[in-house]
């Protein structure tokens, strides 16, 4: 019998079904659109690892069964190439830019063709690519011209490592989710989109789309939507000269501090207030004639983290400002305070501190010997100590007092507007201009910003040009900023001298419309295709029309920035949708031996290696077996062998049903219009053949890859016992291509003699009838305790048996953080795990 040999079949097949385009739907005239999308990869380092390939597929087998299900699957890729993460490892390795992702693209190209996936080639995208970034740079340019890009001084997040700002998006527990560096705050000159004027919309949609519920949590957590009252204090006799230019310079006038709390309830136990030392730094600017002390510890202030400063374990630190304000409820005059634990970037950069009910604002009033008041009681919840509200509900004195004392109600969010510009390299440059003499003049594109220009729409692209020096300098200048021959350009309205913006854009802009240019990419008259985005992204949602998948790790990043353009793009008229993807499914994260994965503990899985040495197809296959797709699990190389000796069972089988020397004579019929019922087959085989269809279709609609694998093992068993006809095979053979493409294509045109394509049959349906059977019910243990109990065939073997408890969620939660010992089976009655 001739041996399986990946090797040379899957490269086989690759290359014939590109030749055939058998994953190139006809984007104009496709009855049954699916758009089956993949967060596109970015090229920043040597190759794909197993991660990639893990996500990939997952979202492959999906459009698989989709295809044979009669749709008309699109399933595009590209490279996200621009951006930090490629610039960083491009200076790693001695490399330029430009060079290194010449260099990369056939490399990430050549891995992601080899995995076996229905990529449709014809519509790949670069974002690199100057015809890309020419309509990156048009959506930056209709961003400005509709009053959504602005630029204005503020404090930023700086990381010192990347030289560059990052938006509040970018930093995780105070540090830069790229490089884990520890984030400082630099005033700097930036780039801004106004997110904030959709974030009530952003919030609302998420009650309409179905997807994954913790990327939608952490989208409402980040928006942070909270409901509370405007709040002004007046200064104390005598404070307001001294702070005249102080609060003048929050915006109020000189006579008020102004503050936002969401428990105007407990305004009459507020006994001093606190100002951030952000808000300080500016009253300084503006002329506060503040104390030595308060000079030097908003000086230190500023050079902490804000991680740092807001930790509830921390003491507390402060100082008094000189000032005092009145609380407009009871009267009283109450000091003010500067202090670390407030920030600048929430709220007004100011608060009224109600010790008795705040914990950190009563840790500072215990240190610094301050009045606590308590106006709430604990158990009841209604007021005392508040004058006329004594013994009123706390949800109805927030109306009343705050209409009492003339403050206004006001609904206030966490979000912040878009960071968008960069002061690095690698990136599209921002498609703006600025003229002095305009803006001295008082004239530019838009009033409320005098001197600026949006490059005109037919100069575009601006190329980003090739310079030598393209490092990052550290300055808030970018490395185009010491090119003369790209900044110095002539003024679009007085043709005067002028400058070119030297930022470029962050890469998040470049991802957030890649998937409406798949549609479309070398359209050179639009940024993208109208008709065909009504076509594959109706604003219905009547039936599975698409299924985005990615990494949980993008939630307030990629995939809130990619709803923010949508939406901006339904009200400029270009696109029908708010909502770019209905359905969105997060996939796990893997591990190896029980160990996070990093080049550092030298354990990142290279996928390459195991292609070679196993088949695209075995990786496929292991990686959703491994776990819950959703969930993520532990890679060991003991499973991907278990999965190996699966697929050589099922050459081995064919081989049986037709010999080597009979290959490829055997033709049959063209493909029904209609999914096929599967054939009647012999009694031993007909109930596990038509429950694994069952099985297998609804696992792979809920991405429950892993129990479908398993149901597939059970099913080849079942067919071994049975001696299961051709037909029947052929039933399972559709079952597993989605998971081993080339393998089933080969035994199916290679073996079985079909003309068509496997990949273009009808997906088989099960016939109730035929679902009773003789089924057990298997139990799963691990350390002799159950952890779960399901039903399954009576023809299950060992390994399928012990490959099913592994791969169960109650018995992964079970193993966390323990390394599995030993696997006990008691014939088809349990599966105890010791670890």
């Amino acid at each position: 019998m001739p041996k399986y040999e990946p090797g040379a079949i899957e490269p086989k097949w690759q290359e014939i079904w590109r030749t055939e385009r058998i994953y190139e739907p006809d984007l104009d005239r496709a009855p049954r659109p699916f758009y089956n999308l993949m967060m596109f990869p970015y090229p920043s380092a040597e190759g794909l690892h197993v991660g990639n390939m893990y996500a990939f597929t997952g979202a492959d087998i999906f459009g698989r069964m989709k295809r044979m299900q009669g749709y008309d699957v699109f399933e595009p890729i590209g490279l996200d190439g621009f951006g930090i993460h490629s610039e960083n490892y491009a200076m790693k390795v001695g490399v330029h830019p430009m060079d290194q992702a010449a260099k990369a693209a056939p490399r990430f190209y050549g891995q992601l063709a080899a995995i076996g996936n229905g990529f449709a080639w014809d519509e790949r995208v670069e974002t690199y690519d100057p015809e890309y970034y020419r309509w990156t740079q048009w959506i930056f340019v209709q961003m400005f011209r509709k009053g959504l890009a602005y630029r204005k001084t503020q404090s930023v997040n700086w990381c010192p490592k990347d030289q560059t700002v990052l938006a509040d998006e970018q930093v995780e527990g105070g540090k830069c989710e790229r490089c884990g560096t520890e984030v400082v705050r630099k005033e700097l000159e930036q780039w801004f989109f106004k997110i904030t004027d959709y974030a009530e919309r952003l919030l609302k949609g998420l009650d309409g789309i179905d997807w994954t519920e913790k990327v939608k949590i952490a989208q409402r957590n980040w928006i942070g939507r909270s409901e509370g009252a405007l709040i002004d204090f007046p200064l104390a006799a005598g404070a307001a000269g001294a702070a005249s230019g102080a609060a003048s310079s929050q915006g109020l006038g000189n006579k008020s501090l102004r503050v936002f709390t969401t428990r105007p309830d407990t305004l009459f136990g507020a006994t001093f207030m606190v100002v951030s030392p952000e808000l300080a730094e500016r009253w300084l600017r503006a002329g506060w004639q503040a104390s030595e002390e308060v000079k030097k510890y908003v000086k230190e202030s500023l050079t902490k983290r804000e991680l740092e400063r807001i930790d509830e374990g921390k003491e507390k630190t402060g100082v008094p400002a000189g000032l005092a304000a009145v609380n407009p409820a009871t009267g009283k005059e109450i000091p003010v305070w500067v202090a670390d634990y407030v920030l600048g970037n929430v709220g007004t950069g100011a608060i009224m501190a109600v010790p008795a009910h705040d914990e950190r604002d009563f840790a500072f009033a215990k240190k610094f010997g301050l009045p606590v008041v308590q106006v709430v009681a604990e158990e009841t919840g209604v007021l005392t100590g508040s004058g006329r509200f004594d013994g009123m509900d706390s949800e109805k004195a927030k109306r009343e007092i705050t209409k009492l004392i003339g403050g206004e109600r006001k609904v206030q969010y966490r979000l912040r507007d878009w960071l968008i510009s960069r002061q690095r390299y690698w990136g599209a440059p921002i498609p703006m201009i600025r003229c002095d003499a305009c803006a001295a003049a008082g004239k530019g594109e838009r009033a409320d910003m005098p001197g600026w220009y949006a490059v005109g729409e037919s100069d575009l692209p601006v190329i980003l040009p090739r310079i030598e020096n393209f490092r990052p300098t550290g300055t808030g200048v970018s490395p185009l900023g010491t090119e003369k021959s790209f900044y110095e350009v002539k003024c679009p309205a007085c043709g005067g001298h002028a400058r070119r913006e030297t930022d470029v854009s962050d890469t998040f802009l470049d991802s957030a419309w890649y998937y409406l240019r798949y549609l479309d990419p070398k359209n050179d008259t639009a940024a993208l295709n109208g008709a065909r985005v009504a076509k594959w992204l109706p604003p219905e949602n009547d039936g599975p029309m698409r299924l985005y998948t990615g990494g949980a790790e993008h939630s307030v990043l990629h995939l809130l920035y990619v709803r923010f353009v949508a939406m901006a793009l339904h009200d400029w008229g270009l696109v029908a949708f708010e909502e770019p993807f209905k359905k969105f499914r997060a996939h796990g994260l893997l591990i190896k031996d029980g160990t996070k994965m990093s080049k550092s503990k030298g354990n990142v899985i290279n996928p390459d290696e195991y292609i070679t040495n196993f088949g695209a197809d075995t990786l496929r296959m292991y990686l959703m077996f491994l776990a819950p797709f959703e969930q993520g699990g532990d890679f060991r190389d003991a499973g991907v062998l278990g999965v190996e000796r699966f697929l050589k069972r099922v050459w081995a089988y064919a081989e049986t049903l037709v010999p080597a020397e009979d290959a490829g004579k055997v033709k049959s019929a063209a493909r029904e219009p209609a999914p096929a019922p599967a054939p009647a087959p012999a009694p031993a085989v007909a109930p596990a053949l038509h429950r694994a269809i069952k099985k297998v279709t609804e696992d792979i609609e809920n991405l429950h890859y892993n129990t479908a694998v398993s149901a597939l093992m059970i099913l080849l068993r079942a067919i071994e016992e049975g001696k299961g006809s051709r037909e029947e095979f052929t039933v399972f053979l559709k079952l597993l291509a989605p998971f081993a493409p080339h393998l089933a294509e080969e035994i199916w045109r290679g073996r079985f003699g079909n003309a068509a394509s496997i990949h273009r049959e009808a997906w088989p349906a099960y016939d109730p009838a035929h679902l009773a059977g003789s089924a057990i019910t298997l139990v799963f243990q691990v350390n002799g305790k159950t952890r779960d109990a399901v039903e399954t065939e009576s023809s299950i073997g060992e390994e399928e048996a012990k490959a099913l408890a592994l791969g169960n969620r109650k018995v992964q939660n079970a193993l966390e953080g323990k390394t599995v010992k030993k696997v006990i089976y008691v014939d088809k009655k349990l599966v105890n795990i010791v670890a």
